[in-house]
């Protein structure tokens, strides 16, 4: 048998089994965190700090592990592999004209009934939809299957049909606007009651709507939905993890998340700076939402500062401190290691891994809410004009927080791979593209952590919202 065969099978198996020993260990961590929530009446319960430390500690391994794998043709036939589908052009053109009828209706629907239906939101079809609908379900079938919202688009629908592109889209900003509206669409989700309140949410889409076809036409419709628009390019760098794909080509079928390795669509630092925003919305959502985000949040506020603003500085400050951190490790990892790469060209190459961890946080933080109030999602879907009297919430088993651990360990591990293979791409000497991971793996483990601690912490609603 030849070293490298020898090396590639060795790199395999211990990956395996670095695989199995998280798909077996954070079983009994999560039994703890659900245990914590009531540990006052639950003697036995693991403590909080063994369990994210043994997440932490988890990926750590893994990621060391994985620098056994160091045969380049096995990393590349495994980020390679694909599958694809022929599509005739006549069912292409009937789905497309589907999705975008589709996409236009639901847009008049949320407006409509957003104003008329009742102002109540657990029967509004508007926050139903919104919320549960398109904010966790669509979301999750975008990074888990594949990513149709350039069809399903109304914005884009409407659009396209009028002239547009008056103006020259500045290339210096790249996709900066994207990651202001991000910010101001999470903020506006956490701060402005648009969960409470189905007119003010039909009333922000109408205000979104006007901004978006105005700066469609002033640009031109691909560029703005390409670069500029939040919620495209939300779901389009959701959506490189998804392993399916559907282009002009047809329909092609990749391991997940490896599209993160070989499509590099990530081409400068606002690039990197979607990628830190996607991880860091749900850590802000994970981290309000909790009794001790909640204690934190009261505490500022008896010393005299405005609520609003001490959101706001959580908010923002936490964002420039992950965005920070990252930018901190590819300036680490060009000090540690002898190469030319600049640290704006390595924080350039990593970036995608983030997506990876981003959408392992988001399932662990909406599947459960997406499961529970599934029976009203398909009561709007199914009836839309008739609300329902009675709204059905599923109760979820307790042993739905050991998936939350799961999704989010598996989003790192997933993470450390694309990182690994990124890494081999870059560097010519096998201990270069090791020596590389090392700070990007260090944050990625902060990230496990904290993530970790959020979903394993009790609820509450936040306060003086």
């Amino acid at each position: 048998m030849t070293r490298p065969t020898l090396l590639r099978r060795v790199g395999l198996g211990i990956f395996l089994a670095s695989l199995a020993a998280l798909l077996s260990d954070p079983v009994a961590a999560s039994n703890a965190a659900v245990g914590l929530a009531g540990a006052s009446q639950d003697n036995l319960a693991v403590p909080r700090w063994l369990y994210l430390a043994t997440g932490g500690a988890t990926v750590g391994a893994s990621a060391l592990l994985a620098s056994f794998v160091t045969d380049r043709r096995f990393i590349e036939q495994v980020h390679r592999w694909r599958r694809s589908v022929d599509v005739t052009d006549g069912l292409r053109r009937g789905l497309g004209v589907l999705g975008r009828l589709l996409g236009l209706a639901l847009l008049a629907l949320l407006v409509y009934l957003g104003y008329t239906g009742p102002q109540v939101p657990t029967v509004s079809f508007a926050v139903i939809i919104v919320f549960a609908g398109l904010r966790a379900g669509y979301t999750m079938f975008t990074y888990l299957v594949t990513d149709t919202w350039r069809v399903l688009n109304p914005w884009r629908t409407l659009s396209g049909v009028l002239p547009s592109g008056f103006v020259e889209y500045p290339d210096r900003l790249g996709r900066w606007p994207a990651v202001a509206g991000i910010l101001a669409l999470v903020w506006i989700e956490t701060a402005a009651g648009v969960t409470r309140d189905p007119a003010l949410l039909a009333t922000a889409l109408v205000g979104y709507s006007v901004v978006t076809l105005v700066g469609a036409l002033a640009v031109g419709t691909d560029t703005w939905f390409d670069r500029a628009d939040p919620v495209s390019v939300f779901l389009h760098f959701y959506g490189r993890v998804a392993p399916i794909r559907v282009d002009d080509d047809g329909i092609s079928v990749r391991l997940p998340g490896m599209r993160l390795v070989t499509d590099d669509e990530v081409t400068d630092i606002a690039d990197v700076a979607v990628t830190v925003v996607l991880v860091w919305e749900l850590t802000f959502s994970g981290f309000v939402t909790t009794e001790q985000g909640a204690s934190v949040i009261r505490a500022i506020v008896d010393v005299g500062v405005p609520p609003l603003l001490v959101y706001a500085l959580v908010y923002l400050g936490g964002y420039a401190v992950f965005l920070g951190l990252y930018l901190f490790a590819a300036r680490t990892t060009v000090r540690r290691i002898e190469t030319f790469e600049t640290p704006r060209a390595l924080a350039i190459r990593f970036a995608p891994s983030l997506l990876a961890i981003a959408a392992g946080y988001h399932l662990a933080h909406y599947f459960g809410f997406f499961v529970s109030l599934s029976p009203m999602l398909v009561g709007a879907l199914s009836s839309p004009l008739s609300p329902p009297a009675n709204p059905v919430v599923l109760t979820l088993p307790a042993w739905f927080g050991g998936l939350n651990v799961a999704f989010v360990l598996l989003g790192h591990l997933l993470a450390v791979w694309v990182a690994h293979s990124q890494a081999y791409r870059t560097f010519p000497s096998r201990m270069q593209a090791v020596r590389s991971q090392f700070p990007f793996v260090a944050v990625m483990i902060l990230y496990t952590i904290l993530s970790l601690w959020l979903i394993s912490l009790p609820t509450a609603a936040p306060p003086f919202l």
